[in-house]
């Protein structure tokens, strides 16, 4: 028995475990690397959200991003409202479309590509202001975990559940009656 008990202590004893030290030169502790990696992330979304933090707007950034959200509505009303001229006076309407034939093709590719420029500038404005809030939100979640764990761990227990015999649902139906009955419902 003592020679068992030696053994098991070489191999586990002196709160070590030879085994799983062993292991680990030949393959990487997963529990370990899986903490390495959060702490990782953390620690990028953290300096992610900082570059970010001091970006207030002022008055006049919110007047100019009310501007630039303009031109997209009133394209699609002003289309909208040729085709009521169209039908209300349509002899108004042929009269300003002859007007717009008369205009050279360079300046509908130029007129295109300035609409073109606007709009892809635009989403990748607002697609990287998006990306900002995903950071800061994200640098927060640890936070906001911690404060659910601290109200959790304060909160009384839950009573037990008790499950709720499903309701019985009256109908004409003969073939639900039946298969009710069978089944205990």
């Amino acid at each position: 028995m003592g020679i068992i008990t030696d053994f098991m202590g070489m191999l586990f004893g002196n709160h070590r475990n030879v085994l799983a030290e062993t292991a680990e030169v030949f393959r990487e502790n997963s529990e370990n690397a899986g903490a390495r990696a959060a702490d990782v992330q953390t620690t990028v979304l953290r300096q992610f959200a900082a570059e970010f933090s001091g970006n207030r707007k002022g008055w006049f950034d919110r007047f100019i991003d009310g501007l630039n959200r303009l031109p997209r509505p009133l394209m699609a009303f002003g289309t909208l409202a040729l085709i009521a001229a169209s039908m209300v006076d349509p002899i108004w309407f042929a009269a300003r479309m002859q007007g717009l034939a008369l205009v050279p093709e360079p300046l509908w590719w130029l007129m295109g590509a300035i609409v073109s420029f606007y709009f892809g500038a635009r989403h990748q404005a607002k697609g990287q202001e998006f990306q900002q809030s995903i950071a800061d939100t994200m640098a927060r979640t640890g936070q906001v975990t911690a404060n659910i764990q601290a109200l959790t761990a304060v909160a009384p227990p839950a009573p037990p559940s008790t499950h709720a015999k499903p309701l019985a649902f009256t109908t004409e139906n003969a073939a639900l009656q039946e298969w009710q009955a069978q089944n205990g419902s």
